[in-house]
């Protein structure tokens, strides 16, 4: 997005041809649509299938000791996500495929020997290891039904370039990020990440239980910083630094032959007010986490098909994921998403519709309450109290910084249930959000969500 952003406002700005066609001709160039036939159907937009690979070619030895980049690389995609780019340039859907992810490939030719090998089944990550680019574009076209109408392959080192010519990226952690194996150690708070650091933090798989999962929501919340970094900087507009940031990412990445000049200064004219807001993340849902794939060694991750074609239709329709939602005040950040939280409205007064007031005000929040409030056996109540069973606390504590003033009580063996007691003192529902805006009900945060506030 940052790359084909830059090439464009590069060109805006005055900039000669003569520089274009020198950054276009500095591309690496793939033919990944080589004789492919029996493709999906062109949908509205453009798609660009974005894979980061594990090479380490040009990594110099002081930045594979710094970085932790030792090991033999597996020739494989360490990361893959789909970029779709609406028709109307308004908006960019990004949809993460776990790396794990259970695939069958189609039929296809040997890159290395020229024979035909049937389609079988694999790890999504292996299809680039056996049949390169090509195989992997097919190979994703057939589990999500979408056509991929570009490709574009970064590795470590122009991760690296990329993030260091935009003069580094400013990330945002609640918790302590640590990772021996990648060696990431970054406290709770704001933090600007060179290029090197920035590759340990999208990198890190073990942060914590969450594992691949947890590293493609960092790498969907890296991918919304650089797009604020780049937007907000002034690079995009300031003709000579734009030329070294066009030309040292351009310069690094493999692409198709059809990602060129004129297609990207035509993006870019039309996407000059691209904003963080104007993104939108999610990743592919789970059916099954450890699914043994017959030939497969180890486990995979088998998608949910129902909840995956869902997400594909609205790319090939150019729907948004998730609906708009006009900008609200400023939420109080809570441990739990509202969406996880279920609740009981009572009505603790002799106040008429109390309680159904109480029961809208969270559920436009977000909480799942049961839609139907009724009268508490107690009705002079005077405090607003939260009840909830002590094994719920947390989400006891997010629901009762949406009621303002809230008593908190614990009370044993009421079960995952939350009840609220309105009282003579409520005023008004606070919207809250989870600290991890992942934590919502339908996985898709927008970019402006995740970046720094």
């Amino acid at each position: 997005m940052v790359t084909t952003l830059s090439v464009a406002v590069l060109a805006a700005a005055g900039v000669g041809h003569s520089v274009l066609t020198g950054i276009d001709e500095g591309i690496t160039r793939v033919d990944p649509f080589r004789d492919m036939k029996n493709r999906p159907h062109a949908g509205h937009g453009t798609n660009v299938l974005v894979v980061g690979t594990d090479a380490r070619d040009r990594i110099t030895p002081e930045e594979r000791r710094k970085y932790r980049l030792g090991g033999q690389p597996c020739h494989c995609t360490d990361t893959m996500m789909v970029v779709h780019i609406s028709e109307d340039r308004d908006r960019a859907s990004v949809v993460s495929l776990p790396r794990d992810s259970f695939a069958v490939t189609p039929q296809y030719t040997d890159p290395d020997t020229g024979a035909e090998r049937p389609g079988h089944p694999v790890r999504l990550n292996a299809a680039y290891a056996e049949g390169g680019p090509q195989l992997t574009v097919r190979t994703v076209e057939k589990m999500t039904d979408l056509k991929i109408d570009h490709y574009l392959e970064v590795d470590f080192t122009s991760f690296i370039r990329t993030v260091d010519v935009l003069g580094g990226v400013r990330i945002c952690t609640v918790e302590p990020l640590k990772d021996s194996h990648t060696g990431l150690d970054l406290r709770a708070g704001q933090h600007r990440l060179d290029g090197g650091r920035a590759l340990q933090y999208v990198r890190a798989r073990h942060v914590d239980a969450a594992s691949d999962f947890g590293r493609m929501q960092r790498q969907q919340r890296f991918l919304a910083a650089l797009i604020e970094q780049a937007t907000s900087s002034g690079v995009l507009l300031n003709p000579v630094k734009l030329k070294n940031v066009a030309g040292t990412v351009l310069g690094s990445v493999r692409a198709d032959h059809g990602f060129g000049t004129g297609q990207m200064m035509d993006l870019g004219r039309a996407m000059r007010n691209f904003s963080p807001s104007s993104s939108e993340f999610t990743t592919v849902p789970i059916a099954q986490m450890k699914y043994r794939a017959p030939g497969v060694a180890g486990e995979t991750l088998k998608w949910d098909d129902a909840k995956a074609r869902q997400i594909f239709a609205a790319l090939r329709e150019d729907r948004p994921l998730a609906p708009h939602v006009a900008k609200r005040p400023k939420a109080v950040r809570v441990p739990v998403a509202p969406e996880r939280i279920r609740v009981q409205v009572e009505n603790g007064t002799m106040t008429p519709e109390l309680g159904r007031r109480v029961d809208k005000g969270l559920a436009a929040t977000g909480f799942v309450t049961t839609g139907s409030p009724v009268n508490a056996a107690n009705r002079a109540v005077r405090r607003t109290v939260v009840l909830h069973d002590p094994r719920w606390d947390r989400s006891a504590k997010s629901l009762a910084a949406a009621l303002p003033g809230a008593e908190v009580r614990a009370r044993p063996g009421l079960g995952p249930t939350l009840r609220v007691l309105a009282g003579a003192d409520f005023t008004e529902v606070r919207r809250v959000r989870a600290e991890d805006p992942y934590q919502g009900e339908d996985g898709v945060v927008t970019g402006d969500q995740v970046v720094c506030e």
